[in-house]
């Protein structure tokens, strides 16, 4: 504590979550009396040059690109968003939210811990609103209101999907609109209105238009399972799938904070990537 200038609950914290090693094993035990070669694991946050869309007192926006995780899995995840956040605004940034590595869109960041307190609280107490876009398969001429409950997949050995649409689950609503059609594929606006993991996902894929490039829901078991052990080349994802990432993008970001009313629309402009990917794709 002295050497680190941290405080004491830091210190125990470190402990429970392994950061501690003497003679290169890691310390469990908060009494013990340890001598040897001492290491501290620590995260040093490095930055790729990904700058806030939006920055106010207490929080940033950032647009985050296809591709780039947002939480690290574990040590060995390398560069994340996390990373860029707290490389930024310190190490008490964080994540108030999560979208998929493949998602692009709009990630709300708080820049300490106050502030990661009053917006988590806002996404529970459901007063975010967030819009995405999607390009899917298929010709869809209509508004659709997706009323499916969707539960977690508890046995993996067959079906690769995080999660199943059918009875059982927790109650999921999606209303879908149909914005642009390029040839065999459709641009729509996905609004959730419960959050549901991979809900836009699972409803899109149960109505029978799965999202272009969506490596899991809306390919064989075995196309899934090549995927997730990353056997999958791109030319085959390209193929199977329509793209080399998934076409979902969080568009939209809606909330009250404090004495004050948000409401972000990303800059990016996916419409243009779905008229590249449809006239690319073989669909």
């Amino acid at each position: 504590m002295r050497s680190l200038s941290v405080s004491q609950s830091l210190a125990q914290k470190m402990i429970d979550t392994g950061k501690i090693f003497v003679d290169g094993k890691v310390v469990r035990d908060k009494a013990a009396v340890v001598r040897g070669e001492v290491e501290v694991l620590d995260f040093i946050p490095e930055s790729r040059g990904i700058a806030p869309v939006f920055e106010a007192r207490d929080f940033a926006i950032f647009d985050k690109p296809s591709g780039v995780m947002v939480h690290p899995r574990n040590r060995q995840s390398g560069y994340t968003l996390v990373d860029e956040a707290r490389y930024r605004f310190g190490i008490d940034a964080n994540i108030t939210h999560r979208i998929d590595m493949e998602t692009s869109g709009l990630v709300l960041v708080s820049k300490h811990k106050e502030a990661e307190k009053y917006l988590k609280g806002l996404f529970e107490a459901k007063k975010v609103h967030k819009r995405y876009l999607a390009l899917v398969r298929g010709r869809l001429e209509k508004e659709l209101f997706i009323d499916a409950p969707i539960r977690k997949n508890r046995d993996y050995s067959t079906v690769k999907l995080k999660v199943l649409v059918g009875d059982g689950g927790k109650s999921a609503q999606t209303i879908v609109r149909p914005l642009e059609v390029f040839g065999d594929m459709t641009l729509v606006e996905a609004v959730p209105l419960t959050g549901r993991q991979h809900q836009i996902r699972a409803h899109l894929f149960h109505v029978k238009h799965p999202i272009v490039g969506d490596p899991i829901y809306g390919v064989s078991t075995e196309i899934a399972i090549r995927y997730l052990d990353r056997e999958l080349s791109h030319k085959e994802r390209l193929r199977y799938t329509g793209a080399q990432r998934l076409m979902l993008h969080a568009n939209l970001l809606e909330f009250p904070y404090k004495e004050s009313h948000y409401r972000i629309v990303s800059r990016y402009d996916f419409a243009a990537e779905c008229a590249l990917v449809a006239a690319m794709s073989g669909f």
